[in-house]
């Protein structure tokens, strides 16, 4: 695997969830470098600056809430799946929304996968390790 840390940008407006998912992400054996934004809106600004500005720091993988606020996890998804410069980028939704009608759309939308935030920190944890063990340490991530 590349010296290079694997960029994340996470999206989500929870504390809670940022600081538990930046601690794991902190314990995790593969380099890498967490962004934080917290809102839909922030998060496209972001994406759609970076690709014009520097598209060398676009993030390797994605985790977006589906439940953010000013532009929804749907929203981000849809805009970034079908811009031709984002679509390339793995997204993971995280979210505490179980809802049938969100999963079938988030899929529709082209989430590379779907995962139901558990209640509990120490399943949060085993998740966000589920997610490094997968996402970091045996898929391939594309280069950009």
């Amino acid at each position: 695997m590349s010296e290079n840390p694997v960029k994340i940008l996470l999206v989500e407006d929870n504390e809670g969830d940022i600081l538990l998912t930046t601690e794991a992400l902190q314990e995790c054996k593969i380099p890498n470098q967490l962004q934080v934004l917290r809102d839909g809106s922030e998060a496209l600004y972001f994406l759609m600056t970076v690709v014009k500005q520097r598209a060398k720091d676009l993030p390797d993988l994605i985790l977006l809430d589906i439940n953010l606020p000013k532009k929804n996890g749907h929203e981000v998804l849809e805009s970034v799946k079908n811009h031709p410069e984002l679509k390339h980028i793995p997204i993971i939704i995280l979210t505490t929304s179980s809802s049938e009608t969100d999963i079938l759309r988030a899929y529709q939308e082209h989430a590379n996968c779907y995962i139901t935030k558990p209640l509990e920190v120490s399943e949060f944890l085993n998740i966000t390790a589920k997610i490094e063990e997968f996402w970091l340490n045996l898929v391939r991530l594309p280069k950009n």
